[in-house]
């Protein structure tokens, strides 16, 4: 068991009324991890903190941001065997999924270290005579990052990390379900040398956690808040932050489809099927979660993605496996529930269905249709729907068919072809002749409608964490109108 304190103003403190809550490990059912229970008291004392430090380091210089980022991404790349021991006991997930974790984890932190020259502003031409108009970008102030549990290091990371790097502080809230994961990633940041309170974590037990985000939200401190988890908390978190005014940056749950065209390269399909389905037993918000194939080449396609599902190794996470352990029992039983349902209403089986514990085996399910939980709603479980389509109209009508709109795949060996049905996908990302599921530090990663708004990454995750200025040098002996 790890017993850890969460980071405010660069100390390891426990909770102020001393409280702990425990996280289980969902494979074993021992204790994985014990850490401080936070209240209103110990969100205030992380507040002044970030508050406290925010004027010094808004005056950092870029180099010397720089500097610090690259280090911690040194530090974190060094830490991956710690991470991924503490990713298997908290989550369920794989060593190669915590690997991947740290590596994408330290790429964003090198990314936001090249952002911080990037910061950049634009001269506007002026109506006054002898007048210099400018529009800048400066640093907001506190922001707040809630991040999820199911790729907690990249996540965690993503949540402060380009905050930092445009001057701001930060306060990292962990996930209940990660927080010796996420106090960790404050460690990197803090053994790099960040100043105090730039960064700050702060853990909660999960009964507390609606408190503890609404008193971080509500604080005068807070001027941009970024979430990433699913829709329904999101909605709840984006109403807290308009009633407060406080800008939000929120990526949410999705409902990925790829869809297969009668002339795709149908290996190359299965291919990307088999990992945007079943990466991290299909518990990421890219995953696909709908595999939309055209008649003419749905039998090919299905036959030979019934067969690599069937060969995917599940269990221990400890040991050589794809899909370890889901990230608590309970989404084990709503995977049965998903099974259940589709086959009930005329689904076929065609690989998987096994359930030991928090371990489902992946699991394939064809001719779902709509009124199936397959088809309406996000598994984010290893039991995927293969979903035939007339042709190339019905498969985007199907495509948009749902409240997300994250991210989205298109296999066809015509690309302008692609495109265009790239061009009609409601989603705020789009692969053609790749998965659902991708991600890189300097790419706009976000979606539409019920997938949030805001974009994270490169240039584009500048204008979430900075204030654009109007800022003009005037002639003090101009004329006025009287």
């Amino acid at each position: 068991m790890f017993e850890i304190k969460q980071i405010i103003n660069g100390k390891k403190v426990d909770a102020i009324s001393g409280k702990t809550f425990d996280r289980i490990d969902p494979f074993t059912g021992k204790v994985a991890s014990r850490a401080p229970a936070s209240s209103i008291e110990d969100v205030k004392a992380a507040v002044a903190a970030a508050q406290a430090a925010f004027p010094a380091w808004s005056k950092t210089g870029p180099n010397a941001r720089r500097a610090l980022l690259l280090k911690a991404a040194d530090i974190m790349e060094s830490k991956a065997g710690e991470f991924a021991k503490l990713m298997i006991e908290e989550t369920g997930g794989t060593a190669p999924w915590a690997g991947f974790n740290a590596m994408l984890g330290a790429g964003i932190l090198r990314e936001v270290a090249s952002m911080t020259t990037q910061i950049q502003g634009e001269v506007i031409p002026s109506e006054k005579p002898g007048t210099l108009a400018m529009a800048t970008r400066q640093a907001a102030g506190v922001c707040l990052g809630i991040a999820p549990w199911n790729a907690p290091i990249i996540l965690g990371t993503r949540a402060v990390a380009m905050a930092i790097a445009c001057g701001n502080t930060a306060i990292l809230k962990a996930s209940e379900a990660c927080p010796a994961i996420h106090v960790l990633i404050g460690d990197v940041l803090v053994e790099a040398g960040l100043p105090d309170g730039v960064i700050n974590v702060i853990t909660n037990a999960p009964e507390d956690a609606a408190q503890v985000v609404e008193a971080l939200v509500s604080a005068p401190e807070v001027r941009r808040v970024n979430f990433t988890g699913s829709t329904k908390v999101g909605r709840i978190i984006g109403e807290l932050c308009g009633r407060h005014l406080k800008p939000a940056l929120l990526e949410l749950g999705g409902k990925a489809p790829l869809i297969v065209l009668e002339d795709a390269d149908i290996d190359g399909a299965v291919n990307a099927a088999v990992f945007g389905c079943y990466a991290n037993n299909g518990q990421i918000c890219m995953s696909t979660e709908r595999l939309i194939v055209v008649d003419s080449v749905a039998d090919e396609f299905v036959q030979k993605l019934a067969a690599r599902v069937a060969s995917l190794p599940a269990g221990d996470p400890r040991g050589h496996v794809v899909l370890g352990s889901l990230v608590n029992p309970e989404a084990a039983v709503k995977m049965q529930a998903f099974i259940d349902d589709a086959t009930s209403k005329g689904a076929t089986l065609v690989a998987g269905g096994q359930i030991t514990g928090s371990v489902v085996a992946a699991t394939l399910l064809d001719h779902v249709k709509e009124g199936m939980r397959s088809f309406d709603e996000e598994s984010f479980g290893p039991v995927k729907p293969v979903i035939r389509v007339k042709d190339e109209e019905e498969a985007i009508r199907i495509a948009n068919d749902t409240e997300y709109g994250l991210s989205a795949a298109v296999f066809s060996r015509d690309i302008q072809r692609a495109l265009a049905v790239a061009a009609r996908i409601e989603s705020g990302i789009c692969h053609i002749n790749g998965p659902t599921v991708g991600d890189e530090g300097q790419m706009p990663f976000g979606g539409v409608k019920g997938s949030g708004y805001g974009r994270f990454g490169g240039k584009a995750g500048i204008a979430e964490f900075t204030d654009l200025r109007w800022i003009t040098i005037e002639d003090p002996n101009q004329h006025y109108p009287f």
